[in-house]
């Protein structure tokens, strides 16, 4: 049998995150995983991971392969599982239907696995190789991962403002800074997180849903959950969150010595409340974080406003930053900033942006970045 050829560890790789990719939004809080497996040069199968509880990439692929997955080398996104969980350990079928090679392209970090499904299949004569496109793998699962690694979800801080940097006129008007095409990329953004966050004093202004809609206007089947950051319980029990259909699940994180009466009013109209520590700086926003995990939350999009912005960027916990800049000026000392207080007091001290990448949405600019530690 031919010996793969030094780049086609990297292209069957690319192919398998791209079937990966597929699962996006469906499969929390289980990782996206694509999986290929190629005999003599030629794909004999493949599969990804589609939905909570049905058959693993691994498994899908050996499926398509049948017996030409012996002596076949498998090219999977994320080391095969070897435990019992919803379905089964992939690692055993990969063993019994003769495969030869496997090459994974990012460890498993929980806690069940760490390297134990590599070392199954090693010690049953499997030869295994790690690391290929590792950047891009652990990128694909960025949720998954970080839960794993740090217990909390994978943060995005989206945020929507004028070129001088104002998400809103001195009145409070915010609707719309962007044009419909930087709205329809948030709706797909929000298409790929768990969870949408807001502040209470957004909740409050805006009123918002919070959805994921279709083209149409429509809710889409599949709702991520909306958190409400809302220290002293101050969110109205008739607010659209509650009074309107259509709308994932809402969750509001509170001061554990918020009132009673205000909690139970909340929980009346469906709200699921979760109760942190607090001081005079606000939530303890790593603990919140912490306890959406144990959710099953392995993303969140944070939409603002500019306390809740600042705060999670003054304790380190946004992941990436997402700037939407539309070309309009506000100007004026009332228009509301995009961002409080970061407790910078000079050039040095500053919080600094890594990765920038800047795009045209419409007419408006996406400027991506990944906070420097």
């Amino acid at each position: 049998m031919a010996s793969p050829r030094p780049d086609d560890s990297d292209r069957f790789m690319r192919r398998a995150l791209r079937l990966a990719s597929r699962g996006r939004g469906r499969t929390s809080p289980n990782p996206m995983v694509g999986a290929v497996l190629v005999r003599d040069g030629e794909v004999v199968g493949e599969g990804f991971h589609r939905a909570v509880g049905e058959p693993h990439a691994e498994v899908e692929a050996l499926a398509v392969a049948g017996a030409r997955a012996r002596g076949a080398t498998l090219y999977v996104t994320l080391e095969p599982c070897c435990h019992h969980g919803r379905t089964g350990p992939c690692t055993d079928p990969v063993i019994a239907a003769g495969v030869r090679r496997v090459v994974v392209g990012v460890e498993d970090p929980n806690p069940r696995m760490c390297g134990r499904g590599v070392e199954k299949l090693r010690a049953a004569g499997i030869e295994v190789l790690v690391g290929v496109r590792e950047e891009a793998c652990r990128a694909l699962n960025a949720g998954f991962l970080s839960l794993h690694e740090r217990g909390r979800p994978h943060v995005l801080l989206k945020l929507a403002v004028t070129l001088d940097g104002r998400l809103a006129a001195a009145g409070g008007d915010s609707r719309w800074v962007t044009a419909p095409p930087a709205r329809r990329r948030v709706q797909v953004m929000r298409a790929q997180h768990d969870a949408i966050a807001v502040g209470s004093e957004t909740a409050l202004r805006d009123d918002p849903l919070l959805t994921l809609r279709t083209a149409t206007g429509r809710p889409r089947r599949r709702q991520p959950r909306r958190v409400i950051f809302d220290g002293r319980l101050r969110l109205r029990p008739g607010a659209r969150l509650f009074t309107e259909p259509g709308g994932g699940r809402v969750v509001v994180v509170t001061r554990r010595e918020a009132p009673e009466a205000a909690r139970r009013r909340l929980r009346e109209v469906g709200a699921e409340i979760v109760e942190v520590a607090a001081d005079d700086a606000g939530l303890d926003l790593g603990q919140a974080l912490a306890a959406l995990g144990e959710m099953g939350i392995l993303s969140v999009m944070c939409e603002g406003g500019a306390g809740l912005a600042s705060s999670l960027l003054r304790a380190g916990l946004v992941d990436q930053l997402a700037l939407f800049v539309a070309p309009k000026l506000l100007g004026g000392a009332h228009s509301l900033p995009m961002l409080g207080e970061l407790g910078v007091q000079n050039m040095d001290s500053a919080l600094m942006l890594g990765k920038m990448g800047v795009a045209r949405v419409g007419p408006d600019l996406l400027i991506t970045a990944v906070p420097e530690r």
